[in-house]
Parts: C-alpha cells; sequence; structure tokens
C-alpha cells in the first residue's frame, strides 16, 4: 500500500515563509513525477508546483519566483519552499505523485493534505 504524507503547514504572517515535506512510502519501484497541489476555499484544485525525475520543473504562475519545489530520489521525498507568502496562498496544500508499485503499472497517489494560512 503506497502512501504519501504532508507535513509542514502552519499559519504564517504576509511575507513569511513555509517549508512543506511529502513522503511516499510502501512498496514503491519508481516514482515518476512529484507535483503539489492546493485548494482554497471556494476554489478549484490547482497545480502549483510539479518536478519530473530528471528534475525539471514547472510553476504555476502566481507562485513562480516564490516557491521551489525540490526532491530526493534516494528517499521518495518532495519538498515544497514557500517564500514571500500572500494572503491569497491560504489553501490546503496535496502532494501528488506518479509511482510504479506492486501493480505494475503507474498510477497517481494523493496525500490527505495539510494546511497552509496566510494572515496577520
Amino acid at each position: 500500500q503506497v502512501q504519501l504524507v504532508e507535513s509542514g503547514g502552519d499559519l504564517v504572517q504576509p511575507g513569511g515563509s513555509l517549508r512543506l515535506s511529502c513522503a511516499a512510502s510502501g512498496t514503491i519501484f519508481s516514482i515518476s513525477t512529484m507535483a503539489w497541489y492546493r485548494r482554497a476555499p471556494g476554489k478549484e484544485r490547482e497545480m502549483v508546483a510539479s518536478i519530473a525525475f530528471g528534475g525539471s520543473t514547472n510553476y504555476a504562475d502566481s507562485v513562480e519566483g516564490r516557491f521551489t519545489i525540490s526532491r530526493d530520489n534516494t528517499k521518495n521525498t518532495v519538498c515544497l519552499q514557500m517564500n514571500s507568502l500572500k494572503p491569497e496562498d491560504t489553501a490546503v496544500y496535496y502532494c501528488n505523485a506518479v509511482i510504479l508499485s506492486v501493480t505494475y503499472q503507474w498510477s497517481n497517489y494523493w496525500g490527505l493534505g495539510t494546511q497552509v494560512t496566510v494572515s496577520s
């Protein structure tokens, strides 16, 4: 059974920083793309940042230059460094990964989410 577990969400003031982490566990043969999504109150889920196995990254326009995604392929982890946080970054942040596991098929997995609140 593959699980993704996020950590690092918190209440932070505007302009502050947070670092989210996500660890994948279980029987994992390989992980392709890893990503962070978020869902703000009353809005649809949106992709924040993604990173391929080789390290190439993609960011939403709203976070470009403020957020940095990274991964450790030896530990099956992905992190999101968030700087210059704004109130509009308030959301539940979800970890996502495409994983090859015991089914021998690439499958999409999600974490349960971690709350990030940006407020003074």
